[in-house]
């Protein structure tokens, strides 16, 4: 296997959004890695941090993914879905040509620490119908080595007896979605599409992805090859986000809960909100 080197470190930068949740916004949709066009962790033991939530909200054009790590966060949409996201689980949803949902926080206090991603969309699936996957911890396979515990939640990873793959399938980018945990001297190499926009978050401990230290908060964008080695260094290792997919390799239009390929595209989708037509 050929290693991926790092060729940019990206150090997630304070921010708000919802109803003045605070996060640390560590990939900015201004600046996105196609097909990724967002990554926002948020962590708090504060209840004001995040108890205002995200009120009812529309989206179009692409596919968010929240991974609760810690805590209780109630999912609502106009299609009737209604799901609890606790510790462990994870919400994929296909915003299509329109959903407006909301994202409450379940709890007045304690720690809520998780993700939300955002993944783009084609243009030909863009306008298609939304759709919603509630995950629960459980239906979320883990693969267990020396030292190394990696959560599959899309993709596969490879286990003692064959490619171990995860819940979410049939997604256009073909996206990997990992969770790995590394006791401090552990090692592992993680395959990875040669076609693949490839990264990696750390979002605990301390971890060295190929020849570059990474401290906590910060991402490294990969270069090319297919094979992705990470190793956990420091008193007690490292825990990290491996996000891979297929770049779509189309124009990008964002405005703020909007994500299309042109300006026009843009307009229309805040005529078809403000109409109500967004989701018809």
């Amino acid at each position: 296997m050929t290693e991926r080197p790092v060729v940019q470190v990206i150090t997630g930068q304070p921010a708000s959004d919802g109803a003045g949740v605070r996060l640390n916004r560590v990939l900015n949709p201004q600046r996105p890695l196609d097909p990724f066009l967002m990554l926002d962790e948020f962590n708090s033991n504060q209840a004001d941090d995040y108890i205002a939530g995200f009120p009812s909200h529309p989206h179009r054009g692409f596919e968010t993914v929240t991974y609760m790590i810690d805590g209780n966060m109630l999912h609502e949409d106009h299609l009737g879905n209604r799901g609890l996201l606790t510790s462990g689980a994870v919400q994929w949803m296909t915003a299509g040509r329109g959903i407006i949902h909301s994202e409450m926080p379940q709890q007045e206090e304690g720690r809520m620490r998780g993700f939300q991603l955002w993944i783009n969309l084609p243009a030909a699936e863009k306008m298609k119908p939304a759709a919603y996957q509630d995950i629960a911890p459980d239906a979320i396979p883990e693969v267990t080595t020396d030292g190394a515990r990696i959560k599959v939640i899309a993709g596969s990873y490879p286990g003692p007896a064959g490619d171990v793959a995860g819940p979410v399938s049939g997604v256009t980018t073909r996206p990997l979605y990992l969770d790995v945990a590394l006791d401090s001297g552990s090692k592992v190499a993680v395959p990875v599409s040669t076609d693949h926009t490839a990264l990696v978050y750390l979002f605990e401990g301390e971890a060295q992805v190929a020849d570059r230290q990474l401290r906590r908060g910060q991402m490294a964008v990969l270069g090319a090859g297919n094979s992705i080695t990470l190793k956990g260094t420091g008193t007690t290792g490292g825990r990290m986000l491996v996000l891979a997919a297929k770049p779509i390799g189309e124009p990008i239009v964002q405005y703020g809960p909007f994500v299309m390929n042109s300006v026009e595209e843009i307009e229309q989708a805040l005529r078809d909100y403000r109409d109500g037509r967004l989701t018809a």
